[in-house]
C-alpha cells in the first residue's frame, strides 16, 4: 500500500513540473528574446525581390512603366502614390501592409523588436533608415545637430498633422531636401547612426520641435513663419 502511494506522489510530482515548465512552441516563436514577425515596409531605396514584386503588379495595371529592377527609386514611389490614390490609400509612397494587402502582396517578414517607443516607430528597424535621412541632412552638422534633425523626424512621426511611420515622414513629398536630390542613399557614417540610436533612445535636443531649416539655404517663404526654438549649427529648429 505504501509502495502504491509513494508511486502515485512521484507521478504526479513528475506531471506538475512538467506542467510548470511547458510552453506552447507558437508563444515560444513569437517571444523569444523579444522579438516577433512584423511586416516589411518598402520605400525609396529599398531592394530585393519584393521591390520586383511590387513593379510587376503596378506594371500590370499600367501604374508603372520602367524596368523590373527590384530598385525602390522615383518611377516606383510616384507609382505606388498614383495605386494608392486610386484605390482610397493613404498617399505616402511607402509599401506598408495596408498596401501590399491592396496589392495583393505577401510582403516577406522581418524580425523586429516587439516593445517599440511609440506608434509606428520600432527601434530595430528604423535604424539604419532614420541614419539615412540624418546622413543626408546634416552630416555637416555638429553631433547635437545630427541628433536633432533625427528627433525632428520622430517628433513628426507622433504628430497627428504627419505620416505615422518614420518612412512615411521622411518619404513624404516634398518634405526632405536630401530625399529630393539623392543624397539620401548615401552610405551613412558612424556618427549618423549613433545619432539616430541616440535620437530614437529619447534625445530631443529640439525640445518636441517638428521643423527645421538653413536659414542660407531655405527658399519657402513658409518655413519663416514658424516661430524659433533654438539654432544648432546651421539649421534653426521650429514649431
Amino acid at each position: 500500500m505504501k509502495k502504491c502511494m509513494l508511486l502515485t506522489t512521484i507521478f504526479v510530482l513528475v506531471f506538475l513540473s512538467i506542467f510548470m515548465f511547458y510552453e506552447p512552441k507558437n508563444s515560444l516563436e513569437s517571444s523569444a528574446n523579444g522579438f516577433l514577425m512584423a511586416p516589411k515596409v518598402l520605400y525609396w531605396g529599398t531592394t530585393g525581390q519584393d521591390v520586383k514584386n511590387v513593379q510587376w503588379k503596378l506594371r500590370n495595371w499600367k501604374y508603372y512603366d520602367g524596368k523590373v529592377d527590384g530598385v525602390y527609386g522615383a518611377r516606383t514611389y510616384r507609382a505606388v502614390r498614383r495605386f494608392q490614390a486610386k484605390n482610397g490609400l493613404k498617399i505616402d509612397g511607402v509599401v506598408g501592409p495596408s498596401t501590399a494587402k491592396a496589392m495583393g502582396l505577401n510582403v516577406s517578414g522581418t524580425k523586429t523588436v516587439a516593445k517599440t517607443s511609440t506608434s509606428g516607430i520600432n527601434q530595430k528597424g528604423d535604424v539604419y533608415l532614420l541614419a539615412r535621412a540624418i546622413h543626408g541632412e546634416a552630416r555637416g552638422e555638429p553631433y547635437v545637430g545630427k541628433v536633432a534633425v533625427g528627433a525632428v523626424i520622430l517628433n513628426r512621426v507622433r504628430h497627428p498633422s504627419f505620416p505615422n511611420t518614420i518612412a512615411g515622414v521622411i518619404y513624404q513629398p516634398l518634405a526632405f531636401t536630401a530625399v529630393a536630390d539623392g543624397q539620401m542613399n548615401l552610405t551613412p557614417g558612424k556618427d549618423s547612426i549613433k545619432a539616430a540610436r541616440d535620437a530614437l533612445n529619447g534625445w530631443d535636443p529640439t525640445y518636441g520641435c517638428a521643423y527645421y531649416w538653413n536659414p542660407a539655404t531655405a527658399t519657402s517663404k513658409w518655413i519663416w513663419s514658424r516661430k524659433v526654438v533654438l539654432k544648432i549649427g546651421k539649421h534653426w529648429f521650429g514649431n
